[in-house]
């Protein structure tokens, strides 16, 4: 899951993160985005040049731009922790994902002043007043600028944190147990599936960015994906190279041939480094075409998970049951991919 963090200054959005940090989860700031910038340009880092820069960024790139730039950091099938959500924007791009959830921190004003004050962290801010009054210039109502309390209307978890760390940890605890049971931990099955995805995504075929994972005893141990050759060029670079099979009924299929297929280059991958795949279980995109099976077969693989089918895989499925090699389909429908023939 995904778990986004925004509130006022001083409301305990750091104590939050620390816990969850400890449970496991991987920690990211919209503001390491604004950090980043800010080191480029070799600027000090200070609370104004953070606000002034995160919304030039917002202005020039659009208002969920520091949330866009985070998102494209995050892997499948981890825990997150984002912190320092401060528009409505970075929200809408977060919740792309559907295992995000904004939790809100709040405290009263002054519960949050005397953290300041005990932080040593006021500033220029010398009372309360002055606090009320700053918080509320930060506070804007334009699209591009800082709109904590617009984010905080979007949450759907508000957590009240004016007690101890243990009362705020219970908290937590009680508020993971019940998103624990909205987003259930994945099954072996889903987790390699989840690696495999990513894995497509290095392919350089657009008629079929396609992946495969290997795994034996809950551990990976190889993986591949469609491209060329090694020193070769690939679709991407030069466009496809099209051959039309003829089949015997006499209908015609048209295939792009200047790659290798993921499960082969897992399987080329596995003898190059010495490591055996025999008995193991190989998680794939598609039902695998009838070379892939061939090899699948001969490597010793016992069972094959695909996400989807391949329109044209019946021999394939007819060549596993004769070899014993058991195959699932998670998904029963066909992949639809560009100029399928």
């Amino acid at each position: 899951m995904i778990l986004g963090l925004t509130g006022q200054n001083a409301s305990g959005k750091g104590s939050v993160a620390e816990y969850l940090k400890e449970r496991g989860f991987i920690y990211f700031s919209l503001s390491d985005v604004i950090r980043e910038e800010i080191a480029r340009r070799k600027l000090q880092e200070s609370r104004e040049n953070l606000l002034n820069i995160a919304n030039e960024l917002r202005e020039k790139l659009g208002s969920g731009i520091l949330a866009l730039r985070t998102l494209r950091k995050l892997e499948e099938n981890k825990n997150y922790v984002i912190d320092s959500i401060r528009n409505p924007a970075e929200v809408n791009v977060l919740e792309s994902r559907k295992d995000f959830v904004l939790i809100d921190v709040v405290a009263k004003t002054e519960v949050r002043f005397e953290r300041l004050k005990v932080r040593g962290r006021l500033g220029d801010i010398k009372d309360l007043k002055y606090f009320k009054e700053v918080e509320e210039r930060e506070n804007s109502k334009e699209a591009g600028k800082q709109r904590v309390k617009d984010c905080e209307e979007l949450a759907s978890i508000v957590l009240k944190n004016e007690g101890t760390l243990e009362e705020l940890h219970k908290k937590l605890d009680k508020i993971l147990a019940d998103l624990n049971k909205k987003f259930p931990r994945p099954t072996w099955d889903e987790y390699f599936i989840g690696i495999m995805k990513a894995v497509a995504r290095r392919g350089t075929c657009d008629r079929g960015r396609v992946g495969c994972v290997i795994a034996r005893d809950k551990q990976v141990l190889v993986s591949g994906y469609a491209g060329s050759p090694k020193g070769l060029k690939h679709c991407d670079e030069v466009g496809h190279q099209i051959k039309t099979t003829i089949h015997e009924d006499g209908s015609q299929t048209k295939h792009c041939v200047r790659t290798t297929h993921g499960e082969q280059n897992a399987i080329c991958q596995a003898a190059k480094l010495g490591i055996s795949i025999n008995e193991a279980t190989l998680y794939c995109s598609i039902t695998p075409c009838s070379a892939c099976a061939k090899m699948i077969i001969n490597a010793g693989i016992k069972r094959v998970v695909a996400e989807k089918r391949y329109h044209a895989g019946k021999e394939t499925e007819e060549l596993f049951k004769d070899a014993g090699v058991k195959l699932e389909i998670l998904i029963d429908e066909v992949l639809v991919y560009k100029d399928q023939k």
